[in-house]
């Protein structure tokens, strides 16, 4: 290429003279299968010695109901958006997914076969969008030190491309991608003569300074600072190797968790990651069948176990048809299940996780995984391997085996030491018509897994799962695009609860133009608890739409039977949940959202009343550019008695070099008396504050 393209979504580029890569045969996958849309799409692909270049020309018949705002990254899913899979080392295990609203605004997310789309990590790639009167144009260009490869000479890569339209809530694709068919395995060839790899070598200064005052007395605040200075880097050590590295890591949370009902689960509550060093490449560690919330076992390398880091190094690579990764942190948290009796209290972890996933054909893989964890000369060792395989284009089958080996701590000066398996298995099939599925699984009481995200062991369930899919006539009905009657049938023995659990689930869903989505469905069966049986009967509504490009709404609601999980003295109650939410949108950068749920719990005996619950989550943002927006995040929680209140000035000039600004503050109600604080009297004030700031500088090499 003569003449590299200006990045500026104006398709006046010499590099855009030639034959687009494709104009026709985009067909829908979402909701639809098969279909075609009105809007016209073209693409182009060019690269040189630095980079590769997409520009995407999206023709729209009424251009004035095209959606796009000016947000933060990967926060404008609900826009029209135009962008790529790459799967940049041909291998079918990992592509690169990049998104592009018509104002430019990038969305990014890593897709492993195991782990899914994953949006987590971030990258650098370059961007721009026009609106225009025949639709919009989108410009990428994606510095190759941002991507794997082998480099060389012919190199084979594979490409899809997709498109969303808001307004009617299609996703169309090229290559189409069928039912039950993902990017690896319709991926078109994407053939480079010659390309030189670029392994990366980055570093990232990272300086923090907070500020933190709480409430010791009325009229007395007790204050502390700390001020600290870190650094992580990326070594590319071959092509397709790449060490990272991190010492005194800045883990700070920069975007608050929400709020959510805590009272009265019986599993524990699950928040995702959200610290770059462990959201990038994160998802080489899932195994085969996991991030499902109808399984024990959600995630095997939950990062958030890991507290307080004080290093960290992590190598991800490949190796012809091998995926691979290890990762070492210590951690200065001793953990929250380690009492002050026990041994290794106030004392730090070590984790070490090895994994390794060996490609069959794009869409199949064998895998295997071990972890340790050392605290105090105890330990947890898992080790077990895992597959996921693809007999037909519409049939899966996952499988992972688990055993662990553990010396735990108990009183101080003895151990006890345990062994257990845990293991699942899965099938699903998906056509146009019908998806099914099945899952096996079984956990033994001593199982355990201290880097994984588990519900429960001492267990062994089974589910089964089927669903049919209607497709209304879009002449007759075109705001309704499809039918999803479905049913979902669970049963579990808990040898913890001393028990056997039963659930039946039968339901419709149905899926409308504007993003607009319904579903009603009545679950029946009984549960164990503490060695009583428990009835469960629950009426449940689910819904949402992009009422207008403005506006998108949703409401859910579910009331019935319900457990009391007291592990002494349970009883039977009844219990509903109603929560709402809109985002308005007035223009395209402001941002509000604003989200209530109510929780009520009565027994049944009595009709008493024994929990109220009140959650209310809102969050602005004001996006001046493309880099600097301010945010403001208002939540509270009534079984808490508590308002958290976070407002954030950031600027980012891409990952990596950022500079944040926050202040926060927790409002409780309490009162003082007899020289202690007493939570849910008096008024509301304001008893922890602080100020936090963070700067880092991503250099490249």
């Amino acid at each position: 290429m003569s003449r590299p393209p200006t990045v500026d979504g104006i398709l006046d580029d010499e590099a855009w003279n030639q034959p687009a890569v494709t104009t026709t045969d985009w067909l829908s996958y979402n909701p639809l299968h098969g279909d075609r849309i009105p809007q016209r799409t073209s693409v182009w692909v060019a690269y040189d010695d630095d980079y590769f270049y997409f520009a995407f020309k999206c023709d729209d018949p009424e251009p004035a109901g095209i959606k796009t705002s000016i947000a933060r990254r990967d926060n404008v899913w609900s826009d029209d958006w135009v962008g790529l899979s790459l799967d940049s080392l041909g291998t079918g295990q990992l592509s690169y997914h990049m998104m592009v609203n018509p104002s430019g605004i990038q969305m990014d997310m890593l897709n492993s076969i195991a782990g899914g789309e994953d949006p987590a990590p971030d990258w650098i790639w370059d961007s721009a969008g026009r609106v225009n009167e025949t639709g919009y144009t989108v410009e990428i260009r994606l510095p190759l030190q941002s991507i794997r490869f082998k480099g060389g000479q012919n190199l084979r890569m594979g490409i899809l491309f997709w498109r969303r339209v808001s307004r009617i809530g299609v996703s169309v694709a090229w290559p189409p991608l069928e039912p039950g068919k993902w990017v690896f395995e319709k991926n078109a060839l994407l053939v480079v003569p010659e390309l030189n790899a670029r392994p990366p070598r980055e570093l990232i200064p990272t300086a923090t300074f907070s500020t933190n005052q709480q409430k010791d007395a009325p009229g007395r605040w007790d204050s502390t600072g700390k001020g600290a200075v870190g650094l992580s880097a990326k070594v590319g050590l071959t092509p397709t190797i790449t060490l990272d590295a991190t010492v005194n890591p800045d883990f700070s949370q920069v975007e608050s968790d929400a709020f959510q009902v805590q009272v009265n689960q019986r599993f524990p509550v699950f928040y995702p990651e959200k610290r770059p060093f462990f959201m990038e490449g994160s998802g080489i560690f899932t195994l085969a069948g996991t991030l499902n919330g109808d399984q024990s076992l959600y995630s095997a390398v939950n990062t958030r176990n890991i507290v307080d880091p004080r290093v960290g190094v992590k190598i991800t690579g490949n190796t012809g048809r091998l995926n691979f990764a290890t990762l070492t942190a210590v951690d200065e948290e001793s953990g929250p299940s380690v009492t002050t009796d026990q041994i290794g209290f106030g004392r730090a972890r070590t984790f070490n996780i090895a994994r390794g996933a060996y490609s069959i054909k794009p869409g199949s893989y064998v895998g295997a995984i071990a972890t340790d964890m050392e605290l105090a000369g105890t330990f947890n060792r898992v080790v077990g391997a895992d597959m996921s395989l693809k007999p037909t284009a519409n049939q899966t089958v996952n499988v992972f085996a688990l055993e662990s080996f553990s010396d735990t701590p108990r009183t101080t000066g003895s151990t006890g030491s345990r062994a257990g398996f845990g293991g699942q298995a899965g099938y699903s099939y998906s056509s146009r018509t019908w998806n099914f599925g099945s899952h096996l699984e079984h956990y033994d009481r001593e199982f355990q897994m201290d880097t994984a995200f588990i519900n429960r062991v001492g267990e062994t369930n089974g589910w089964l799962y089927g669903e049919y899919n209607f497709y209304p006539d879009k002449e007759k009905w075109p705001w309704l695009r499809r039918i999803q009657p479905f049913t979902f049938n669970q049963a579990t023995r808990d040898r913890i609860q001393r028990g056997d659990e039963l659930f039946t689930v039968d339901g419709i869903r149905l899926f409308f133009s504007r993003q607009g989505f319904f579903r009603f469905d009545e679950l029946v069966g009984h549960e164990p608890w503490a060695g009583q049986r428990f009835k469960a009967r629950r009426w449940r509504i689910q819904s949402n739409a992009q009422v207008f490009r403005w506006l998108r709404f949703y409401a859910n609601a579910n009331a019935g039977y319900a457990t009391f999980y007291d592990p002494v003295s349970p009883y039977q109650g009844r219990a509903s949940d109603v929560s709402t939410g809109v985002t308005y949108q007035p223009s395209g950068r402001l941002s509000e959202s604003v989200d209530f749920e109510r929780v009520a719990f009565d027994r049944e005996s009595t009709g008493e009343r024994v929990y109220t619950v009140h959650i209310v989550n809102t969050k602005t943002a004001y996006q001046f550019t493309n880099h600097f927006f301010l945010r403001a995040i208002i939540q509270f929680d009534s079984s808490r008695y508590q308002t958290l209140t976070d407002f954030l000035a950031s600027y980012e000039l891409h990952p990596g070099t950022v500079f944040y600004a926050g202040y926060g503050s927790l409002i409780e109600q309490r009162e003082f008396r007899n020289d202690q604080w007493i939570t849910g009297a008096g008024p509301y004030q304001t008893t922890r504050r602080g100020l936090f700031l963070k700067a880092s500088y991503l250099r490249r090499f």
